[in-house]
């Protein structure tokens, strides 16, 4: 098929800004996520029920929802996970530098801030989400250690940015990791979020082509009769312990002080944060054979309620110090809840915001499926790399799981109104 819809046919624009309109008359409410400043989130449902149809010619609650582009840190990070993503990476064409580097950012930028408000893309676009909200769509940019190099600003690139040190449990597929721009696209909805990677890929035109991408998804919000922690394909419950907005340490540990740290050349990145990408195949028949016991001894919580076997409810501080009758302790020393836990690294912690994935069944007829694993942290020498340091010496997990490609990648700040993401580095 062709693209014969473009974003200067009146009609199309017209369509889409009414249909947002008409349930933007019923009252449009604004919550803000956290108290970090962070994406600011509309709903337009007149229905309070998550995913409830809405009156006749309008979008239902899902679809409304819009995040925003502006703000002190760009979209993505604390926004809620939704059901659809794409995560993937560029390399800038050969010859191009900081300045095609900056109108691409400045392109994608337009894009994503249209297309996250529910409109159309600014240039030829496919009609592939005519019909729909933006169903919480975010866009979020990242920029690699090789982005450096290539456009002449290595004297600008942070000491956190260094990669990542070699884990002895890596089966890294190089064509598969790091990258020059890295991009995560999520959304409610499969057609929105295919319709932002389509409008991106169309936007990199000749600065940048495509290293590799990842397809993802989560339950879909509405799926369960109240909100809850996400399960993996394992069937667990992940995501137990990350650090929450209202904490108090919150920002400190996730996002960049705007004060530093390092040399004022550095100051582009106050606000923003890191982001660890590990594509993490789950050897899914493996962990089949194990009894619901021996896989909650893997993990050190019930596989039915995410509770730790020390006892309580989901979200019950781990136990770590008690022993059952047989003297041992009740979480293993091995499990991957306790050697994880941030009381066991220093107090390292990082905010997991994951997708799965699933590519497909491979020629040993074993599912190629597994997580694609995104963390945030404000320094993964002191997030990510200390805990994977210790699972890679000793997690029970280990053996169900591989870990297939990898990427660290600086997210600026949120943009001001008017501004692109990394203005502030590329123009600075």
């Amino acid at each position: 098929m062709t693209d014969s819809t473009t974003a200067s046919t009146p009609d199309i624009e017209i369509s889409r800004r009414r249909l947002l309109g008409t349930v933007g008359a019923a009252g449009a409410v604004g919550l803000a996520l956290g108290a970090t400043g962070g994406a600011l989130v509309h709903s337009a449902a007149t229905d309070p029920s998550p995913g409830a149809p809405g009156a006749a010619g309008s979008l239902s609650s899902l679809g409304a929802t819009a995040v925003a582009f502006e703000g002190d840190h760009q979209a993505g990070i604390t926004t809620p996970l939704q059901a659809k993503g794409h995560v993937l990476a560029f390399d800038l064409a050969p010859g191009a530098g900081r300045t095609e580097a900056a109108a691409l950012m400045r392109r994608w930028s337009d894009t994503a801030r249209r297309l996250m408000a529910g409109q159309t893309a600014p240039t030829e676009d496919s009609g592939i989400a005519l019909d729909a909200g933006p169903s919480s769509l975010t866009v979020t940019f990242g920029f690699g250690h090789s982005f450096f190099e290539r456009t002449g600003l290595t004297a600008r690139r942070p000491a956190a940015l260094d990669p990542l040190p070699d884990f002895s449990s890596d089966r890294l597929d190089a064509q598969r990791s790091n990258g020059d721009l890295w991009v995560q696209i999520g959304a409610n909805d499969g057609l929105v979020a295919f319709h932002a990677l389509r409008a991106l890929q169309k936007d990199a035109g000749e600065a940048a082509r495509v290293r590799w991408q990842m397809n993802g998804f989560n339950r879909s919000p509405g799926a369960t009769a109240s909100p809850m922690t996400a399960r993996n394909l394992m069937g667990q419950i992940d995501g137990t312990g990350n650090p929450k907005p209202a904490d108090p340490d919150f920002d400190k540990r996730i996002f960049v002080p705007a004060a530093g740290p390092g040399p004022a050349g550095h100051a582009w990145m106050g606000g923003g944060s890191y982001a660890v990408v590990r594509r993490i195949r789950m050897l899914l028949d493996d962990w089949d054979k194990q009894s619901q016991a021996q896989q909650e001894q893997v993990i050190g919580r019930k596989k039915s309620d995410g509770a730790p076997l020390s006892g309580g409810g989901e979200t019950t501080p781990l136990a770590l110090d008690k022993l059952g009758p047989d003297g041992k302790p009740v979480i293993p020393s091995n499990a991957h809840a306790r050697i994880s836990a941030p009381a066991q690294n220093g107090g390292a912690a990082m905010l997991r915001r994951p997708f799965s994935f699933h590519d497909g069944i491979a020629p040993d007829g074993t599912p190629d499926a597994g997580l694609l694993f995104i963390c945030w942290q404000a320094d993964p020498l002191r997030g990510f790399v200390p805990v994977q340091r210790k699972l890679d010496r000793g997690d029970a997990l280990s053996a169900f799981i591989r870990h297939e490609s990898s990427g660290l990648y600086a997210v600026p700040p949120g943009p001001r109104a008017g501004e692109y993401v990394g203005q502030r580095l590329l123009e600075g």
